[in-house]
This record gives structure tokens, sequence and C-alpha cells, in this order.
């Protein structure tokens, strides 16, 4: 069996933190049914994955990926590029639809 090293301790901890973190909105009605699935599995999946490593070798050996932590660390980069442009996106929309209700309740008014 391979020793867990510190790292590993601490993505555990935060996938079981993230678990419960999840729960508590599903409890608190914020999340739906499918959503707080999603992310549960996306939570259990994190914890696999950290204590078993070696499950993403084939992944590795295909992108030419000379370590794990190489491959978390460009996916967290693309995800964070995804997540600042949707975002910026839904901001623009909801900018746009503000300004709309603005414009129509000053032409009321007038």
């Amino acid at each position: 069996m391979a020793k867990i090293l510190g790292i590993q301790i601490i993505g555990i901890l935060f996938g079981f933190f993230m678990m419960y973190y999840t729960f508590l909105h599903y409890k608190r009605k914020e999340y739906t049914v499918k959503e707080y699935t999603f992310w549960a599995s996306f939570w259990v999946m994190f914890v696999i994955i950290t204590l078993f490593p070696q499950i993403l070798d084939p992944v590795l050996l295909t992108l030419s990926i000379g370590r794990t932590l190489d491959l978390f660390i460009i996916a967290g980069f693309l995800f964070l590029i995804f997540v600042t442009v949707y975002t910026y996106t839904i901001v623009r929309k909801n900018q746009k639809k503000i300004e709309e209700i603005v414009r129509k309740t000053a032409m009321k008014k007038k």
C-alpha cells in the first residue's frame, strides 16, 4: 500500500468539507436534487482521485504529461478561464436587462 502524502490528506479533508457544505445547501433548499447529486458525485470522485491518483495514469500517458499534479494545474487554469468568461457573460446580460428596466421606468415617470 502506498504512503499517503500530506497534500493528499489536505485534499481528502477538503473533499469531505465540500461534501458537507453541499449537503448543507441542499438541506436549506438552495440546491435542487439534480444539483446536489452532481456536486456530491463530483466531490466523491475528487476524494477517490486524491486517494488513488494512479487512476489518471492512462490520461497522463495519452496527453504526455509527466505528473498528476501538472494535469490538475492545467485543468484548474482551464476551469478558471472558463468560469471567468462565463461569469462575465452573465454579468453583461444582467447589466443590459437592468439598463432596459431603468430606461422603461424613467420613460414611464416622464
